[in-house]
């Protein structure tokens, strides 16, 4: 006969981002919609400003999506505030065996996004956190690809967007790229409900 551990009533995922349009914001809400649709799932939402009077709840959090546009070629520079502000997470072990993931946003295809991602991923090592990536095969690489395609912009290690310099945030970004992030929140929510109920005793 199959068990089936018990379950708590809700995982916490917390998202923490800076947006300096409009953009990374809108790319923000996609992810946080994608989390809200996974059962027993409930979503701290807060700019990377809010967070740094919340460690109380950050710390309650089973997972934390980190978000931050990417300006010439690395992390905003109030998120990277927010990220210098966790040393004292880092000395305290707070965050220790909590899921971690990241998304950003800038004008140019590449932008050098990946930089950005890959400073999300080192903050989450340093602080002990287990990081998720995005899980959605690259897309818009075939001659029968298109710009409606998820991943259009093939990136791996989590979500990534572009918006155009001249337009604003109710037309950018596109709506492939908001449904590529609300990928990454569902895969996230789903991730940390598994790892909570791996913790419940049987």
């Amino acid at each position: 006969m199959s068990y089936d551990p018990p379950t708590r009533a809700d995982v916490v995922v917390a998202i923490v981002f800076h947006s300096g349009y409009g953009h990374t914001a809108r790319q923000a809400e996609a992810v946080r919609h994608g989390a809200e649709r996974v059962p027993g799932t409930s979503v701290l939402f807060l700019t990377s400003e809010e967070a740094q009077s919340r460690w109380d709840d950050l710390a309650k959090a089973d997972a934390i999506i980190f978000g931050a546009p990417t300006y010439m070629g690395s992390v905003s520079g109030p998120f990277k505030s927010f990220m210098d502000s966790t040393s004292k997470v880092f000395v305290s072990g707070a965050w220790r065996d909590k899921i971690a993931a990241g998304f950003t946003n800038s004008a140019s295809r590449s932008g050098d996004k990946e930089v950005t991602l890959l400073q999300f991923v080192v903050l989450a090592a340093q602080l002990g956190m287990h990081w998720v990536n995005l899980g959605v095969p690259a897309g818009n690489n075939q001659s029968t690809g298109s710009e409606d395609d998820l991943n259009r912009l093939g990136f791996w290690l989590g979500a990534a967007a572009q918006s155009n310099a001249d337009q604003g945030p109710d037309l950018v970004p596109p709506a492939s790229d908001l449904q590529t992030a609300e990928q990454l929140g569902e895969r996230v929510a789903k991730v940390a409900q598994q790892m909570a109920r791996g913790r419940i005793p049987a």
